[in-house]
């Protein structure tokens, strides 16, 4: 399975700073063919410039979040339509900054991943457990909390990624064992195998302080299909080196 290296800029660049870093990969993937699928998630308000820049490149481009109706009254929101008509192909749901931030349920992500399939686009659903919560020993019936009430009990044969992010790794600088992301990354797929015709298709990042200095050893781990990188990702030559690490 040809691996996935998605950027997530959060809420960060303004348009000058989001065009330069769209171009600064662009012209990466035009002289060196990447080693794996790129994607970049920025704000909303840079998604028309960003889309614009890549357009002619294989990076694809996606949103961090979309509301779960097709449209109404949701000041603020923008719904899953909206981001395929700027040209996204992807949508981040469930992040736990969402999950945290904006009190967000399983129930919610659930609905927004079937808003998002509506409009065409591939749902890269967020699951992760706290520091509180691994050092219970909680971290797998959590994750598998958030599975079963974030993914539809049939998902069928439509695109999937799942992206595994310990809540207490994410921009700390820590990152779990090798074998403790192996099992959760193996826990994930033996729950996709309940829910979703073919698991073995469906893509499985980690995200949690991914950057160019361990995204090798943590790319090469079994069942670990892709990273999502967050701040790494806002600087052209460490997403690169991250991507090429595949």
């Amino acid at each position: 399975m040809r691996k996935l290296v998605a950027g997530n800029w959060k809420m960060n660049g303004l348009r000058a700073d989001g065009v330069a870093l769209a171009r600064a990969l662009a012209t990466r993937a035009a002289d060196t063919a990447p080693k794996c699928d790129l994607l970049v998630c920025p704000p909303a308000t840079l998604l028309v410039q960003v889309g614009a820049v890549l357009a002619a490149s294989p990076i694809a481009l996606g949103g961090q979040d979309c509301h779960d109706e097709a449209k109404g009254a949701h000041t603020g929101d923008i719904a899953a339509s909206m981001l395929t008509d700027a040209g996204a192909s992807y949508v981040i749901l469930g992040h736990s900054e969402r999950r945290a931030g904006h009190h967000e349920t399983d129930a919610l992500v659930r609905a927004k991943l079937m808003a998002a399939r509506a409009a065409g686009l591939t749902p890269i659903v967020c699951v992760g457990e706290t520091a509180a919560e691994r050092a219970a020993g909680a971290a797998l019936a959590i994750i598998g909390g958030q599975m079963g009430g974030s993914l539809p009990e049939n998902h069928g044969g439509d695109p999937l990624v799942v992206a595994y992010e310990p809540v207490w790794a994410i921009g700390s600088g820590r990152t779990p064992t090798s074998a403790e992301i192996a099992e959760v990354h193996g826990f994930i797929r033996a729950e996709l195998r309940k829910r979703v015709a073919d698991a073995g298709a469906v893509r499985i990042l980690y995200g949690g302080s991914v950057n160019a200095r361990n995204a090798r050893d943590l790319l090469a781990i079994a069942d670990v299909d892709g990273a999502l990188v967050g701040g790494a990702s806002l600087d052209a030559d460490s997403f690169w080196a991250i991507a090429q690490s595949t």
